[in-house]
């Protein structure tokens, strides 16, 4: 037990991460923070999915098939997942021209049914949050997707 303590205090020194947690790859994360939002208000239509799968294949560059494997990996990891923080701590390194986009991306996903709920915008809210997306680039992105 005290071999064990002095390794974390070790770890600790030397900066380690001892949360254990094994990071999840960009392409993955941003496909699970679209999952999150249609998730958000327990009513996942067609449409949202039609939009997420859309999504995946424009800002990741994707083959129709390849992000059809993706979105289903997502929907996988947010089922198992217990914080947004899991999808974000991976992608704080994105530009913030990526970061803008993914928060648009959001809100095309929670717009695809043609009504944005209250629990679906808190969630793109608490995602811009954790990204550091200025809260002038949340309303312009939410903007650009509802005037349209």
């Amino acid at each position: 037990m005290f071999n064990s303590i002095t390794s974390m205090f070790k770890q600790l020194i030397e900066g380690d991460d001892l949360s254990n947690n094994k990071s999840i790859s960009p392409n993955l994360a941003i496909a699970a923070l679209l999952c999150e939002v249609s998730n958000a208000d327990y009513q996942v239509d067609d449409k949202e999915q039609n939009a997420k799968l859309s999504l995946i294949e424009r800002l990741l560059d994707l083959e129709q098939a390849e992000a059809r494997t993706l979105l289903t990996q997502a929907q996988e990891q947010t089922k198992n997942s217990t914080s947004l923080y899991d999808f974000t701590s991976s992608l704080r390194e994105l530009s913030q021209e990526k970061r803008f986009d993914l928060i648009k991306a959001m809100w095309e996903v929670a717009n695809a049914d043609g009504v944005i709920d209250p629990l679906e915008d808190a969630v793109i809210r608490k995602v811009a949050e954790l990204l550091y997306v200025d809260h002038s680039e949340f309303i312009r992105a939410k903007i650009q997707v509802t005037d349209k």
